[in-house]
């Protein structure tokens, strides 16, 4: 039996189940809860696996287990817990049963002092999807499952009617984490912008940048098949790691945003910043090696580096809009490379490892219909 969770043979729910052993994920039936007081439940329609889920199961990052993985979710609204208030979502607008939704990967208290300044998504008291131990009542609160359990406190946006899977389900974590990191640059119309990696957030920084005015973005990886991809996101220049030393816009690089996590990367965006440039840091969620910095120039230069970690709730409302905004302007839908069945979410992780897809999905059931862009298992 596993440990912490209290099975049953009668349950509707499903949950692939990662106990700590490297690789391996049990499919286990588990209690459908019923919604409480300030809580949702939501039947889970997709959850693409974020390069974290990739470093817990790899064994790179350490979690609390037994666990379900899985924050970049769409799910479908089944049940409220408190069915005769209105519900709304972060936009103003109206929630109902049936509601395709996306909600933030940290559900927080609003009275923690992690909440009074501002950081909701590092809340004391916080509930975050895809990383909580499961027992108790806290057994379906990742998207590798048939069913979510959604705390009070979670930040939820409605999803626009159309909006692909593929399009959506990075919203709750990569499209809002990139929103994250570009909103502090403020006014990006005709600045230099370097973006270090070229995987799901990479790629949607370069579209962001690009539609907010940047002349110049600047798209680094090793990867020859990623850097092929990031001219369709609006990349002006395409760079191998260390191409910025002879590159004629080295020394103007108004902002650089790291998701790559490289120390090296990090070095280089330093090195490469002008005067009063930004450097936003993303990438750094798993240990990697540190990095020598030469204070005087960070002084000399008036450069600001920050570190971008989640984000709060008005940038998932942010990213949704994007993606609805943009999701014709680039192609979005192709960068989900292969769905897997819920019963095969080990073999899911496996090709996501093995392939260094840009995202691999999962969904509970095997998917009517494949659109452009994605296969199925």
């Amino acid at each position: 039996m596993s440990r912490g969770i209290s099975l049953t043979d009668e349950s509707p729910s499903r949950a692939a189940v990662f106990e700590g052993t490297r690789g391996q994920l049990t499919l286990l039936s588990v209690p459908r809860p019923a919604p409480g007081s300030g809580e949702l439940l939501v039947d889970v329609l997709g959850c693409t696996l974020c390069g974290s889920d990739l470093h817990t199961i790899e064994g790179r990052r350490r979690v609390a287990t037994p666990t379900v993985l899985g924050h970049e979710i769409v799910g479908r609204i089944a049940a409220f817990g408190d069915p005769d208030l209105p519900w709304l979502d972060l936009g103003g607008e109206t929630l109902a049963i049936g509601d395709r939704i996306v909600w933030a990967i940290v559900a927080s208290c609003g009275a923690c002092p992690a909440c009074h300044r501002g950081l909701p998504q590092k809340c004391q008291r916080g509930v975050k999807y895809g990383h909580e131990q499961a027992v108790d009542r806290r057994v379906l609160t990742g998207g590798l499952a048939d069913a979510c359990l959604l705390a009070g406190g979670t930040s939820i946006v409605k999803l626009p009617a159309g909006m692909p899977l593929e399009v959506a389900c990075p919203a709750g974590c990569a499209t809002a984490t990139v929103a994250a990191a570009v909103e502090p640059a403020g006014k990006l119309a005709g600045r230099t912008v370097a973006v270090f990696g070229l995987g799901l957030l990479g790629l949607t920084a370069c579209a962001m940048v690009q539609t907010q005015g940047a002349a110049n973005v600047i798209a680094i990886d090793p990867s020859p098949a990623r850097r092929a991809r990031a001219t369709a996101f609006g990349a002006t220049a395409v760079l191998e790691p260390g191409g910025l030393d002879s590159h004629d816009l080295a020394e103007r690089l108004d902002l650089a945003i790291e998701v790559s996590g490289s120390p090296a990367a990090v070095s280089e965006a330093i090195a490469h910043a002008t005067v009063g440039g930004g450097i936003h840091l993303v990438g750094s969620v798993a240990p990697a090696g540190s990095v020598a910095i030469d204070p005087e120039r960070i002084v000399r230069r008036l450069l600001t580096i920050r570190g971008i970690h989640n984000y709060a709730p008005r940038h998932l409302l942010a990213a949704v809009r994007f993606l609805d905004a943009q999701r014709d302007a680039f192609p979005f839908l192709t960068l989900v490379d292969r769905w897997y069945s819920l019963d095969a979410s080990a073999e899911a992780f496996a090709e996501a490892i093995r392939s260094q897809a840009v995202r691999v999905g999962v969904r509970p059931e095997r998917p009517l219909e494949i659109l452009p862009g994605a296969r199925s298992s």
